[in-house]
Order: C-alpha cells, then sequence, then structure tokens
C-alpha cells in the first residue's frame, strides 16, 4: 500500500508529462497554422491536422487521466518508458482510421 504523498508524487509526474505531450501536440497544430497562413496549406489540410490533434489529445487524456493506485500505475510506465528510451507517439495515435 502506498502513502498519500506517493498518491501525489505520482498524480503530478502524471500531470507534468500529460503537459509536456500536449505542448507537443499543439506545437503540430500551430506549425499548420503557420503554415497555413504562410500559403503551403489550404484550409481543408489544416482542419486534417486539427482533426488528428484531437483524436491524440483525447487518447492522452484517457491514459493522463488516474487518481490514487491508477495514477501510480500509469506513472511507473511513464518511468519505465524514459528507461528504455521509448515513447507513446501521441500524433500517430491519433491518425484517423482510412477506410478501404
Amino acid at each position: 500500500m502506498s502513502t498519500k504523498a506517493e498518491r501525489r508524487a505520482a498524480c503530478q509526474q502524471v500531470a507534468t508529462y500529460h503537459e509536456a505531450q500536449l505542448a507537443a501536440l499543439v506545437q503540430r497544430v500551430a506549425e499548420a497554422v503557420d503554415r497555413h497562413r504562410g500559403g503551403e496549406l489550404d484550409a481543408f489540410e489544416v482542419d486534417q491536422v486539427v482533426y488528428q490533434y484531437q483524436r491524440a489529445a483525447r487518447q492522452l487524456w484517457t491514459f493522463c487521466q488516474t487518481t490514487g493506485s491508477r495514477a501510480e500505475f500509469t506513472a511507473h510506465i511513464i518511468r519505465r518508458m524514459a528507461e528504455d528510451s521509448e515513447a507513446i507517439d501521441w500524433w500517430e495515435r491519433g491518425q484517423p482510421h482510412r477506410r478501404r
């Protein structure tokens, strides 16, 4: 059984991870908007980026919205990924499914 302080620390670690990953996703949208303003992308292409952002952010939120012992489990996963130099590609996870 973990202590309240350990659970609080786990929640903070998950929140820090969530913020960093969300910032990376937001950066993708910002880059698409900048490219639209520069004439490189049309409005439909930017809309696709925003749609993928929304899907990716939702999956990230689901992964990170945990409390109590679940937060400790998620924090453990985040630590293991860092130790193993692995990462979840949230942007890729937001990729819309293609119909065949």
